[in-house]
């Protein structure tokens, strides 16, 4: 009856969800179908502008003055301007992809490389301007890095370069630490219906996959470890738990 008893309650506590024994284990893939096919060719790629990128904008002309500098603040609408034409001045790109400049009004760019930008900035902007040469970039790319690790080491990265990969990300995050290298979640795109990759680094093929260029938003997830360890951690309570009820049960049968 003993035995019985104890196994009873040891099926009901195993029936019960993984939240409760892992209540710290996020993005959880419950089909594969969910997993994107990683295509290798489409992702080593040069950086894209996507909606909600603010872009840092300088157009010179002549002897090197800036075109955009000559607007205030209430004509072109900017978040934010400043008095050194070296800084540029902020443009954010609309949730349809299109961005409001000076003379050029509503243009889309969104999708477009940085180099693509520049070119078609450049070309809109010489019906007014000589030779007129335009600098961008991107300000507010960052991706959102949970390294596998324990004790709040999730890290928001702000991506300097604009072609910053993979690996280069998880290493300004610290290294994958205690996380499975062999099973890292890139989640890219609409949080309602992102796309999710599942990448492999515990090889050396694998790092063809870690040369991909972020976007901006990414969420990058490596898979805690030490999961056994940690199932343990939180069972625990549940065994002691148990046994109390078993001792009162056993009292009760005396």
């Amino acid at each position: 009856m003993k035995r019985y008893f104890i196994c009873l309650i040891s099926i009901a506590l195993l029936a019960t969800s993984c939240k409760v024994f892992l209540p710290s284990r996020m993005l959880h893939v419950t089909s594969k179908d969910q997993i994107s096919a990683f295509n290798q060719e489409e992702h080593i790629q040069q950086y894209r502008i996507a909606p909600n990128d603010i872009l840092k904008i300088n157009v010179y002309y002549q002897n090197g003055e800036d075109f955009l500098d000559m607007f205030s603040m209430a004509d072109i609408r900017t978040m934010t301007t400043s008095s050194n034409p070296n800084t540029g001045i902020e443009f954010l790109v609309e949730y349809d992809g299109n961005i409001k400049l000076p003379y050029l009004g509503y243009v889309k760019i969104d999708s477009m490389t940085l180099r693509e930008a520049v070119l078609y900035l450049e070309e809109a902007y010489s019906k007014y301007l000589n030779n007129p040469m335009v600098r961008l970039q991107v300000t507010n790319k960052r991706v959102t890095i949970f390294p596998g690790g324990t004790g709040g080491t999730a890290k928001v990265i702000n991506l300097m370069n604009n072609n910053t990969t993979l690996i280069e990300a998880l290493a300004l995050a610290g290294g994958i630490q205690d996380g499975k290298a062999y099973k890292i979640k890139l989640i890219r795109g609409d949080l309602k219906n992102p796309t999710i990759y599942q990448i492999d680094l515990s090889t050396v093929n694998g790092l063809k996959q870690a040369d991909l260029v972020l976007q901006a938003n990414d969420i990058i997830y490596v898979e805690p470890a030490k999961v056994l360890t940690q199932f343990m951690k939180e069972f625990n309570p549940y065994l002691s738990l148990a046994n109390t009820i078993l001792l009162i049960f056993q009292l009760f049968n005396k």
